[in-house]
């Protein structure tokens, strides 16, 4: 049903200041950069998803909708977009399992050089049902499948290759498991609680990355769902390491990660304060 993370929307009051701290800690530019209906806005495609960066631009309906999000909640995460193949036949599919949509609507944006136009077929999933979070249905595209190619500021083993998981902050873990997994269809993968860690979490496969729902155990209720941080897949976290700190970026020292195997480290300044964490993934046996 859903196939993939399409993208993660992140909204920001300074969008070319975004744009270029994405620049060095993703190790490229973006494909496109244009705007609709009050915004402007900077797309990253990388490998299994793509990063995009929203800022206000002028009075519109989405512009006015960023603007409120923004006054409201500050920069930072705002969405996250699932891939599917058939967004109506979806929509009815989940209707079906109490999770409302909104009608179809295309979300255009015409390049920054008024030379070129994109159009994404896109529902909204009920925020009731998401506990808040905000939720995309976006039906995939040849045309946004393919994207102009860019040439990578990095080093190829310091370059992000990919999303490894996005995470959802939830004080409600039981119905989040519901939510994700038998109304959405998402594969649990792992379902774990950790007293030293203080929270529970768990992992959603949705194509070649995760959604982690976590639960701080001793935190106080919360009303909604908070679509709160990224991993980024690297090859060698070493070499990005090195690379980001050489661009002026507070990066920690490179530590094993909770899954075996891995190799970790934080960047505590990410743009937007996203809390962000690179990741080498593990290396796979030899059949």
């Amino acid at each position: 049903m859903l196939t993939a993370i399409d993208h993660i929307a992140l909204v920001v009051h300074a969008l070319d200041e975004a744009v270029a701290g994405y620049e060095t800690l993703l190790g490229c530019p973006p494909n496109w950069r244009g705007g609709d209906d009050g915004v402007a806005h900077a797309w990253f495609q990388l490998g299994n998803t793509a990063l995009d960066v929203i800022g206000v631009a002028g009075p519109g309906r989405a512009g006015d909708q960023i603007k409120a999000r923004l006054d409201a909640h500050g920069e930072g995460l705002w969405a996250i977009a699932f891939a599917v193949n058939d967004i109506a036949a979806v929509r009815r599919r989940l209707e079906r399992r109490s999770v409302g949509a909104t009608e179809t609507m295309p979300v255009r944006s015409t390049r920054a050089d008024g030379a070129a136009a994109r159009v994404w077929p896109t529902s909204i999933l009920n925020p009731k049902a998401a506990r808040g979070a905000t939720l995309f249905l976006v039906e995939a595209t040849e045309e946004n499948a393919n994207w102009p190619a860019v040439a990578k500021v990095a080093p190829a083993n310091a370059a992000v290759a990919g999303l490894d998981h996005v995470v959802v902050q939830t004080s409600d873990p039981e119905r989040a498991a519901a939510f994700y997994g038998a109304r959405l269809g998402l594969e649990m993968a792992l379902d774990r609680t950790n007293p030293d860690w203080g929270t529970r979490l768990m992992f959603f496969r949705c194509g070649d990355a995760i959604v982690e729902v976590a639960h701080a155990l001793n935190a106080p209720a919360q009303e909604r769902d908070v679509v709160w941080g990224l991993s980024w897949r690297v090859p060698d976290a070493d070499a990005a390491r090195a690379h980001l700190q050489a661009s002026g970026m507070d990066v920690s020292e490179v530590r094993e990660g909770r899954k075996p195997g891995t190799r970790v480290f934080t960047v505590r300044n990410a743009p937007a304060g996203v809390p962000t964490l690179m990741l080498q993934p593990a290396q796979r046996s030899a059949p």
